[in-house]
């Protein structure tokens, strides 16, 4: 029986390589696969540390390949990943919402072009080394699974995937703890078993996203305006709306006498919304561009655990539909910080109901 084969993403991380020799291991035809997603030379430099965009990353997968003596190679998705991800970052910023890039570059390039392009090279399966479980249901829909170690569960950056994808998509690494992944790849002469996790927007190596958007966008960045009180009473100025999020409470150097967070972001007007820490609360809120996983649409009000962010626990409440594509979340008890151009992702139990961007 023919071997079914598989392009594994590739990162030069300990995650990415053990995932290939897992697959190897269960007798996949493994294929070794760097997405090039940086822009110039001089962004290489910024991957040694266990960047995942780099060309340290690019030598480490490839020292990897080596050694689990499959093919490697490095495919070229600097436009899709200019365009899908650090575009739309951009422009979110510019309209006073926080955007999540690593959804968008999960859904639209790490899944969308890596898959088209695998399946052309006669590929069956992509995979990665997400921390996160794919099953099908009785109903024939592919959904994901929360991972065993939940410290490590990487579900929520992986909501939007479709069907199409999931059902060509392997996880190999849902069914470990990271430290049981570091023991393997050491065990099997790895170069990368210590090599430290990722931790930043790749494309943003200094954390400076203010500064990002002004160097992608010039001009079209609005500068400084008021720090405001929901009833309009000014109380400063702040530098720029590209430098706040919702819930945010350092860096607005206003002498209040005490603690004030941003509760609302004003493209229109330019303006920032500052109040006490009871109004960054929210009993509810509305999410659109809806994607479903385990489920096809929403029939019916279900009750679900909503995770508003990446580091979220999860809040209880229920959801139900009020448009073609818009679904409304209310919970059980107020949320802290719910932020526009976020993503909403709704758990049934262990398993990805479906999710939204929060508006």
């Amino acid at each position: 029986m023919k071997k079914s084969k598989v392009v594994v993403g590739m990162s030069g991380g300990v995650d990415s390589s053990v995932a290939a020799l897992l697959l190897k291991e269960q007798g996949y035809d493994v294929i070794g696969v760097t997405m090039q997603v940086w822009q110039d030379e001089d962004f290489c430099d910024i991957s040694e540390n266990g960047g995942c965009c780099g060309l340290s990353a690019v030598e480490d997968a490839r020292k990897v390949a080596e050694k689990l003596d499959i093919p490697y190679y490095v495919m070229n998705f600097k436009k899709e990943f200019k365009e899908k991800v650090m575009d739309y970052f951009v422009e979110e910023y510019l309209k006073g919402r926080t955007p999540n890039p690593c959804i968008a570059c999960n859904r639209y390039v790490k899944w969308e072009s890596l898959l088209k392009r695998s399946l052309e090279i006669g590929a069956d399966f992509i995979a990665t080394g997400h921390y996160a479980r794919i099953e099908k249901f009785p109903n024939g829909r592919f959904a994901l699974r929360s991972s065993v170690t939940a410290a490590k569960d990487q579900t929520y950056a992986l909501y939007n995937l479709t069907q199409y994808q999931l059902s060509h998509t392997l996880m190999p690494l849902g069914e470990y703890e990271k430290e049981k992944v570091r023991k393997m790849a050491a065990a099997a002469g790895l170069p990368i078993a210590d090599k430290p996790d990722s931790q930043e927007i790749c494309f943003i190596p200094d954390h400076d996203y203010a500064a990002f958007i002004e160097r992608e966008a010039g001009a079209r960045v609005p500068g400084p305006g008021n720090f405001v009180t929901k009833s309009g009473e000014i109380l400063g100025e702040h530098k720029g709306i590209t430098h706040y999020t919702i819930g945010q409470r350092k860096g607005l150097n206003l002498a209040m006498g005490h603690p004030v967070f941003v509760t609302k972001i004003c493209p229109d007007t330019n303006e920032v919304v500052i109040g006490g820490p009871e109004e960054v609360f929210s009993k509810e809120l509305f999410c659109e561009k809806l994607n479903f996983m385990s489920v096809d649409g929403l029939e019916r009000p279900r009750r679900v655990l909503a995770k508003i962010r990446y580091a979220h626990k999860g809040a209880a409440g229920i959801i139900e539909k009020t448009g073609e594509d818009r679904v409304r979340c209310i919970f059980d008890e107020p949320v802290r910080a719910v932020t526009k151009g976020q993503a909403v992702v709704f758990y049934d139990g262990e398993y990805v109901l479906g999710g939204g961007t929060i508006v």
